[in-house]
């Protein structure tokens, strides 16, 4: 079951003097451009209502201006919000005093800027112990637990380098070593990879997936690249004008876009390139296994197949992990002879992260269909030769 992370109610950030006469007047239904022209305030962000997942990275996207770094920035307080709620693990961000926002900083919070923002004269070891150090962890424990982030990042051979001896990539992944070497239970990165070249960013990507899989850690991303957004994102909340336009998963948002401007993200984008293996997947059949089975097993499994119209039936252990499979060919001569029927353990499994063109590859190999697997090694269903061909059409309809 998901718990609520962060939890943002009716956010909204004014920039000016006079943030009760722009709320009077937002309320009557004066626009962001209206009020700017009258008033010479600006609405950086405008009724934001979103949660986040314990353990999803969740990306906040827009073009230039449509406020996804006010709305970052607002979640630890970097800007003060002009009203509404921002609730991280049951408390209000947003009514905390200054030494409790100090504190939740210091233990819960950790940001990734676009800018390396790197002490210069400190080593990469110092650099990514620094918030350590603030917060009064002494020198060799802050110095052990920098150690095990930058072998996490790959850096532990440059830890008593200079970041001018680095490259740019190598630059941000020491910032990123420095906001894990917290352990913070929220990450909040602001275009972090946006300033490398494609390659880098690329490789940035894949680490922090790499990441996350084993740490599983709360993560809001912002991001103005679509390719970025959907390989990363959980979930993805489009912004414009300052307004969260639509909320949900790069599935969701690609087959039901909630009005003109998330469409046009998507004009000229050959969308199955964003199509991974659990949007391709159908439900399977499929039996509990709990050891060898009778005939009377073997005949119950034979009348499933045939029902569902699959040719393979896949069995799974209590917890919904894939052990193994069989067809409707083996159990149709085990009805002959039960002795002769085995369990087949060679499972052909695809992470459900896996883009279309590996899963395209992988189904026309196999003998029957493909199982998809979640995160957690859980079946999410199977894709079939004629499934895929379906879902191919209906895309290009």
């Amino acid at each position: 079951m998901s718990t609520k992370k962060v939890e943002v109610k009716h956010l909204y950030k004014i920039f000016g003097p006079r943030p009760d006469t722009a709320m009077e007047m937002i309320r009557s239904g004066v626009g962001k451009d209206e009020l700017f022209q009258k008033t010479g305030m600006v609405l950086g962000v405008k009724d934001a209502c979103f949660d986040v997942q314990e353990g999803e990275i969740f990306v906040l996207m827009g073009l230039s201006g449509s406020g996804k770094s006010t709305l970052i920035r607002l979640l630890n307080r970097l800007v003060e919000p002009s009203f509404g709620e921002v609730w991280l693990d049951g408390q209000d961000v947003a009514k905390l005093d200054e030494r409790a926002l100090i504190q939740l900083r210091r233990k819960d919070l950790a940001m990734v800027f676009q800018s390396f923002a790197l002490l210069p004269h400190l080593t990469v070891l110092a650099n990514t112990a620094f918030g350590l150090e603030i917060a009064g962890v002494d020198k060799g424990k802050r110095e052990a637990r920098a150690m095990q982030v930058l072998e996490q990042v790959g850096l532990k051979a440059f830890a008593h380098k200079k970041p001018s001896e680095l490259s740019g990539g190598m630059q941000q992944r020491v910032g990123l070593a420095r906001a894990l070497a917290v352990d913070p239970t929220l990450m909040l990165m602001d275009e972090a990879f946006s300033a490398l070249d494609p390659l880098k960013r690329t490789e940035m990507q894949d680490l922090l997936l790499d990441l996350q899989r084993e740490q599983k850690r709360t993560i809001v991303f912002v991001s103005h690249d679509l390719d970025e957004a959907f390989k990363i994102g959980n979930r993805i909340a489009i912004m414009e004008g300052g307004r969260i336009v639509q909320v949900g998963t790069p599935a969701e948002i690609l087959r039901n876009p909630s009005e003109a401007y998330v469409k046009a993200f998507f004009k000229g984008v050959d969308t199955k390139k964003y199509l991974v293996a659990s949007d391709l997947a159908e439900p399977a059949t499929v039996a509990v296994w709990s050891g060898s089975p009778g005939a009377d097993q073997l005949s119950t499994w034979l009348a499933q197949v045939r029902a569902s119209g699959q040719s393979l039936l896949l069995l799974v252990d209590e917890a919904g992990r894939v052990v193994g499979q069989t067809t409707e060919a083996d159990l149709m001569l085990a009805q002959l002879d039960a002795a002769v029927w085995t369990l087949s353990t060679d499972v052909l499994c695809l992470d459900g992260q896996r883009r279309l063109g590996d899963v395209g590859r992988e189904v026309l190999r196999a003998g029957h269909g493909v199982a998809v697997l979640d995160g957690q090694a859980c079946l999410l269903g199977v894709i079939t030769k004629s499934g895929l061909l379906a879902r191919l059409m209906e895309e290009e309809t």
